[in-house]
């Protein structure tokens, strides 16, 4: 029996790392999906993304334009910049915080809770080794 979980054992922890970078990438690219989308509707119809969020969006401390401006310009870069791995925890901050915005002000869904744990585990673990900020962590801080 020991031979066998041994064996299970060592197996696992050579697919693991693996496995980990693909989950972290595969996250990467559903958040992509979702706030770059997001972006693409707003500048669709600016006007229409301004009413909203004069009328429906009613965000906390910030004019509706400011607010709109500010969530079409994060959910068109932080989304880029998760795609490729670059400073992916300082990308993460902006969309967590729309996020929480989005759920405790507009729209209580549980979907934002989904996002915000992809978010939150990208925020613990980074990018994984399929992204640039692993790749330019290895050539430069040797």
């Amino acid at each position: 029996m020991q031979t066998i979980f041994t064996a299970y054992q060592h197996h696992s922890t050579r697919i693991s790392p693996w496995a980990q970078d693909f989950s972290l990438l595969l996250q990467r690219l559903l958040l992509v999906r979702i706030f770059f989308d997001s972006g693409l509707v707003k500048l669709e119809n600016w006007e229409g993304t301004l009413q909203l969020f004069r009328d429906e969006y009613k965000v906390p401390l910030l004019s509706p334009e400011f607010a709109a401006y500010s969530a079409v310009f994060f959910e068109l870069s932080c989304p880029v910049l998760l795609a490729i791995g670059l400073t992916t925890r300082i990308a993460i901050l902006p969309l967590l915080a729309m996020t929480a915005v989005i759920q405790y002000t507009y729209d209580q869904n549980i979907a934002h809770y989904f996002w915000a744990t992809l978010l939150f585990n990208l925020l613990a673990y980074g990018a994984g080794r399929w992204s640039l900020d692993h790749y330019l962590h290895k050539k430069f801080c040797r």
